[in-house]
């Protein structure tokens, strides 16, 4: 048994919950991955992975040695890589999770720009909120904004984001520009609800060392930024979102920023990945380009 290419077998299969889904990856037949995997165990004498007639899912030990294979597995691709041409161009498959506002105004203005400098990456760019689990949906790394309180993951910081209070022409001509914080009580939010414990219907305000939480009325709640933009651009009521997500609009007048004296307070943009001892190349190159746009 070839004990590296067992291993790369059992991290795809780990990645992907599914033999099927693997060998497809992997350009094998089933039967391959499947013999591979149980002389592994059998070879290790532990059982890896649970089968169910849906998916396949971690024991225990299968995610103690999964950890070790990337370690492994990493090593290896630095020490040979290390000794390939220096000017070779970085190269393979790379799967990102990201906020919605980052993909579509962030990331996607800049995506041919990624792909000339990277001809030979081949993105899979996911769009969520949530929790990711990196090891059973084979998620390489993600973009998350907010407070990050996942030490089980490399964390590595971009940026902050500015965010600013803003709402349609058209709510403010019929609802008036509020001056303060006090005058929400004669206004309306939209929602935007998520996985963290930021109750949904509070806008947050800072000016010198005074913090503020109010809860504004609305019509109800979102969880995708794409549709939030959507729906204060529409005249619900104001949002509170990142300046540089909203900049066009800024620009064109389509929505305009209230209570600049009263900004929300500024979010933290990071890059979490499993922890490596040494980075892909592929994942460095997109982890610096990101770096650089955010």
């Amino acid at each position: 048994m070839d004990r590296i290419q067992a291993m790369q077998v059992f991290l795809r299969v780990a990645e992907a919950g599914s033999f099927v889904r693997a060998a497809e990856t992997l350009s094998l037949p089933s039967s391959t991955v499947t013999s591979t995997i149980k002389s592994l165990e059998k070879y290790l004498q532990v059982r890896l992975l649970n089968r169910t007639t849906r998916r396949v899912s971690l024991t225990p030990e299968g995610m103690q040695y999964l950890g070790e294979c990337r370690e492994i597995l990493s090593l290896i691709e630095h020490a040979e890589s290390g000794l390939k041409d220096s000017g070779r161009r970085p190269q393979g498959r790379l799967r990102v999770d990201m906020p919605g506002g980052v993909a579509h105004f962030i990331v996607m203005p800049k995506l041919k720009d990624f792909y000339r400098l990277y001809p030979d990456i081949y993105l899979m760019i996911g769009v969520s909120d949530r929790q990711v689990n990196h090891v059973q949906e084979g998620v390489d790394c993600v973009i998350r904004t907010g407070e990050i309180n996942n030490s089980t993951l490399v964390a590595r910081p971009l940026g902050r984001f500015r965010w600013i209070t803003c709402a349609s022409p058209d709510y403010l001509k019929e609802y008036g520009i509020p001056e303060t914080p006090d005058d929400l009580s004669q206004h309306r939010a939209i929602h935007y609800f998520s996985g963290s414990a930021r109750r949904s219907n509070e806008l947050h305000f800072v000016r010198d060392s005074e913090t503020q939480s109010l809860p504004v009325n609305g019509d109800g709640a979102v969880n995708e930024t794409g549709l939030y933009i959507k729906m204060c651009l529409e005249g619900f009521g104001l949002a509170q979102l990142a300046e540089n997500i909203v900049s066009e609009h800024l620009q064109k007048g389509t929505l305009v920023e209230v209570l600049a004296d009263w900004q929300p307070p500024s979010v933290p943009v990071t890059l979490l990945y499993p922890h490596q001892r040494f980075l892909s190349p592929t994942m460095r190159a997109f982890a610096d380009w990101i770096a650089d746009i955010i």
